[in-house]
């Protein structure tokens, strides 16, 4: 199995209480599967994206993705596998003000120490994928914010992850421009065999997916095959 999720728990601390986000969550995902995390705010979608991420450490439980055991690893080391397996887009796009699209699709590849002339054509490329290479030169207020999320996703694709970890990536456009964002994630998906885990309110979003993940109150309420 390409990633292995077992009984995994996440508490946060809120003044001397314990706050139960993850209560036990079990979970097998196929390479090359698109799954969509469906469920109510505070049902834990979120929370259980960035703990398979590795963006926030799990209380207890086990994460495996291949052969590596991310629930036991170090921030170095988590560091380091993000930058080299995962690519992640978020609702709020997080793109640099003051940078051109180009410059932020290029700036994940800057941190891996990538040349300059490498990066700049990587980055192009992943520009071209999403249809936005006319306006590589753009700033982000210079976008729709279909075009700032395509942004994003290039941002996402630019060093080549075998898992793509989307957190309500259509949250903040309209119908028409979130039925051609997730149309353009499903070819991606299709052609390039990538692993996306997209976390949704969105029942239309589901649609695309291949496999559907119903959350309720931390835990996995049903799993859809579709």
């Amino acid at each position: 199995m390409f990633i292995q999720v077992r009984d995994l728990h996440k508490d946060f601390k809120l003044g001397k209480e314990d706050i139960h986000i993850l209560k036990g969550i079990d979970l097998d995902i196929e390479q090359g599967e698109m799954v969509a995390l469906l469920g109510p705010s505070g049902s834990g979608k979120s929370t259980f994206l960035n703990v398979l991420g590795g963006l926030v450490p799990p209380t207890s439980g086990d994460i495996m993705i291949r052969d590596y055991r991310i629930s036991d690893m170090t921030e170095n080391e988590l560091c380091l596998f993000r930058r080299e397996h995962l690519g992640f887009i978020f609702q709020s796009y997080n793109l640099i003000s003051t940078m051109t699209a180009m410059e932020n699709v290029a700036l994940a590849l800057t941190f891996a120490g990538v040349k300059k002339e490498i990066r700049q054509q990587r980055a192009q490329e992943a520009l071209e994928v999403v249809g936005l290479v006319d306006r590589m030169g753009h700033k982000p207020s210079e976008l729709s914010g279909g075009q700032q999320q395509r942004v994003s996703i290039a941002r996402a694709l630019v060093n080549h992850p075998e898992i793509i970890l989307a957190d309500e990536p259509t949250g903040n456009l309209d119908s028409k421009t979130s039925a051609d964002i997730m149309e353009m994630i499903t070819r991606l998906n299709r052609e390039e065999k990538q692993t996306f885990v997209i976390v949704t309110h969105d029942p239309d979003t589901t649609k695309y997916c291949t496999k559907v993940i119903h959350m309720c109150d931390g835990l996995i309420e049903a799993e859809v095959n579709q």
